[in-house]
């Protein structure tokens, strides 16, 4: 039992098995694009249909063998249990008349790319390491909105009130500025005519808004990622350390065993 486990293990961890998935996980990705083209997935409809078939079997067949040579350990790692929730949903979804979820679990599987690149898997990571720090950023961009909404609805609500009528348009017309999307000619400039000063106002609120705050999300992104990147050089630094060790005892062991062949020569 343990000698079968073993071999599996050799499977699921060998580079190239990893290489066939993700290949496979972006060969799914270009179907599922290449049936958004009617042209292209009318005719061959069957074609795609049994290729998508074939898919999800080597994905099932996949997650077998993963949780064979994993046992419990699999459902410990999160992204295991997500590419777990992806597959088995794609089956028992598959011959039901839930079309549409159906077609959500099969684009979402696309999403598995993240899990089989370590890479991408540390990117996610770190972006879920920030979410804390995030949320604090997102707190202090609200307050900021908030006080740019009453002071815009207060001095150009009368100049523009489909843009700062009311505190709720306000809103909304910050966030346009905020994600820079014809603020200038949309907003700024017919404001600009009638209050000269009004540059101050969007200027200000694109340093601090756009720039700072959106600095401070991605900086903390950054830094999360920086340090799980450190993480794993110090893991593969011990693992190198523990092998150099291993080495070196191996080679004093032959030592020794040349040295005992020696003794037992002589006193032959």
């Amino acid at each position: 039992m343990n000698h079968s486990t073993n071999k599996i293990q050799a499977i699921v961890y060998h580079p190239r098995f990893t290489a066939f998935i993700t290949g496979l996980i972006i060969f799914n990705a270009i179907l599922v694009g290449l049936e958004t083209y009617p042209e292209i997935y009318q005719p061959n409809k069957v074609l795609f249909r049994y290729l998508d078939y074939a898919i999800l079997a080597l994905f099932a067949i996949e997650l077998i063998l993963k949780i064979t040579a994993e046992k419990k350990r699999f459902f410990k790692n999160g992204w295991n249990n997500f590419d777990f929730v992806i597959v088995v949903s794609s089956i028992v979804l598959y011959n039901t008349n839930l079309v549409s979820v159906l077609r959500i679990f099969r684009v979402l599987r696309v999403l598995r790319t993240i899990s089989a690149i370590p890479s991408l898997r540390r990117i996610v990571s770190a972006l879920f390491m920030a979410i804390p720090a995030i949320g604090s950023v997102t707190l202090l961009m609200s307050i900021i909105f908030y006080v740019y909404a009453v002071i815009g609805t207060a001095f150009f609500g009368s100049i523009a009130p489909e843009y700062f009528g009311n505190l709720q348009l306000s809103f909304i017309t910050l966030f346009q500025v905020f994600t820079l999307e014809s603020w200038a000619s949309g907003v700024f400039r017919p404001i600009f005519l009638e209050a000269g000063w009004s540059w101050l106002y969007f200027v200000s609120f694109i340093v601090v808004a756009t720039f700072i705050v959106i600095n401070l999300i991605v900086g903390e992104i950054v830094n999360n990622a920086q340090k799980l990147s450190e993480e794993i050089e110090k893991e593969t630094g011990d693992i190198k350390d523990d092998t150099t060790e291993i080495g070196e005892l191996r080679k004093e062991v032959a030592e020794l065993k040349g040295m005992m062949k020696q003794l037992v020569e002589r006193n032959n």
